[in-house]
């Protein structure tokens, strides 16, 4: 085959250290287009991005030149860098996140599900989110490093 193709699809989860109400509503907007500016720079494609004051849901057409952990290292802390600039002194994102593939024929249902993060949060928290996340996924974990 003369072309390289490829077609990958993400739903991305990290929260704030300590899972604190950083993202304030006067930023997230602002916070969330600048992520999506940083996922074009890195060669992905923003597809929708909303989160909650300690964390945020990202789903992407992911990129082909970069690795998936060099992509989240330049994500948050490109973000993070933004985020002290724009005058929040006290901000850092958790170490850790997730990554979940999504299939092309469900991209409808992730999306749908990261605009209505508002919604589902004031019956699930986002422990539980998660939670919900790597068992649907069958991600093994260690409950002690999940919240660190």
């Amino acid at each position: 085959m003369p072309q390289s193709l490829h077609q990958a699809y993400a739903h991305i989860i990290f929260s704030t250290k300590e899972r604190r109400p950083w993202i304030q509503p006067e930023l997230e907007t602002r916070l969330y287009e600048y992520l999506g500016g940083i996922c074009n720079h890195l060669g992905a494609s923003p597809i929708q991005i909303n989160g909650m004051p300690d964390h945020v849901h990202l789903l992407i057409r992911t990129s082909k030149s970069i690795a998936d952990t060099d992509f989240m290292q330049h994500l948050k802390g490109d973000s993070s860098h933004w985020l002290h600039q724009q005058g929040q002194q006290i901000f850092a994102w958790q170490s850790g996140y997730a990554w979940f593939s999504v299939a092309a024929k469900d991209l409808a249902i992730a999306k749908e599900y990261i605009i209505k993060q508002k919604s589902h949060h004031q019956t699930i928290t986002f422990k539980d989110e998660l939670r919900r996340f790597l068992e649907q996924y069958n991600v093994h974990h260690d409950e002690r490093y999940l919240w660190g």
